[in-house]
């Protein structure tokens, strides 16, 4: 599975963002799919996971009703959408896949390349 992030850029506090991770491959909807953001001079940080099935969808409390993680097997893409972005929210945010269940640590199969969001104040 071949991970490529966009959609990433500099925006003003306050305003919206949705970040699509498109995967290549014919399995992608038996992978938990999640992002990660990795800030300058920080460790990375898990931002928000989804189910294969896609029932199932987890989040940092950091982020937890302002980002939603979504789906979409039939174009092989998952979305980070993000809300009310702040200041802190800038970092290199990548996503990721494995199979089997969303965890909160890096142990996934693949990864993305990253995109960079940028939050002025």
């Amino acid at each position: 599975v071949q991970l490529q992030a966009s959609g990433g850029g500099l925006v003003q506090a306050g305003d919206s963002l949705r970040l699509p991770c498109a995967a290549s491959g014919r399995t992608f909807s038996r992978y938990a799919m999640s992002w990660f953001r990795q800030a300058p001079g920080k460790q990375g940080e898990f931002v928000a996971g989804i189910s294969w099935s896609g029932d199932r969808t987890y989040y940092a409390d950091s982020v937890k009703g302002r980002f939603a993680i979504s789906r979409d097997d039939a174009k092989n893409t998952v979305y980070l959408g993000m809300n009310s972005l702040k200041p802190e929210d800038t970092a290199v945010y990548y996503c990721a896949a494995k199979k089997g269940s969303v965890v909160r640590d890096r142990g996934y199969d693949y990864w993305g390349q990253g995109t960079q969001v940028t939050v002025s104040s």
